[in-house]
């Protein structure tokens, strides 16, 4: 007799993924629309910014290199002109100083000009890891947002089974094992999206500051030879 009201069951009842998601809860198609949404867009954003931080750590790697050998050319240092990495960008903000300091009706103090520069050239670092490092917060957020939602899908699953149970007064797996599915699914959901959301913010995070110690060091170095070069044409 239980055999055959085992066997009756499972004949009845379709558990496969589809199924399940069409059977499920508005609620829980909600919560899964949500977290596949956001896995796909997590997704865009490392893809994005996989190509875009590697790049602009390479292309400014090969400046820097171009420039102390001397290869690096004339640059336009016309606002908007000349720069096609964060380090180039860098130092034309700082040489446009140089060139502004020298068309006053007075010459500027050799202190007044490396200190302009300087900050310019902050400001110029910043603003590179300000447009670097868009689109991160997605990630974090993702990360941080994903496995709650997912829980809350799980948790309306549940409560939908005891529902179940209550209304039909019939503990069998038959009973329960749609809304525990559509739970368990919301839960693993959660998870997908945000376990490689938080594993490339990490790494992206770790990118940035690769990429700002690069600049900074590149900005130091260009502050000592203009430093150099405005005391020399001080005293001459």
């Amino acid at each position: 007799m239980e055999t055959e009201a085992i066997g009756t069951v499972a004949s009845h009842s379709d558990f496969s993924l589809i199924s399940l998601l069409m059977a499920a809860d508005p609620v829980v198609k909600l919560v899964l629309l949500a977290l596949f949404l956001a896995s796909v867009w997590s997704w865009i954003v490392i893809g994005e910014k996989f190509f875009k931080l590697g790049g602009l750590k390479k292309s400014s790697r090969e400046f820097e290199d171009a420039f102390w050998s001397g290869r690096a050319g004339e640059i336009d240092m016309r606002p908007g002109q000349g720069g096609k990495d964060p380090a180039s960008r860098v130092f034309i903000s700082a040489a446009r100083e140089w060139s502004d300091a020298g068309k006053g009706p007075a010459p500027a103090e050799a202190s007044a000009i490396v200190s302009r520069a300087e900050r310019s050239m902050r400001a110029a670092v910043d603003r590179e890891l300000g447009r670097a490092g868009s689109g991160l917060s997605i990630l974090a957020t993702i990360g941080s947002a994903s496995p709650f939602i997912g829980l809350f899908g799980t948790v309306w699953g549940i409560m939908n089974a005891f529902l179940n149970i209550a209304e039909q007064q019939d503990t069998s797996l038959g009973t329960v094992a749609g809304p525990i599915a559509e739970a368990l699914f919301a839960t693993g959901l959660g998870l997908i999206a945000a376990i490689p959301a938080v594993i490339f913010y990490n790494k992206f995070t770790s990118d940035l500051t690769k990429l700002a110690d690069q600049l900074d060091t590149f900005s130091q170095d260009v502050l000592v030879r203009l430093s150099r070069r405005a005391s020399d044409t001080a005293r001459d």
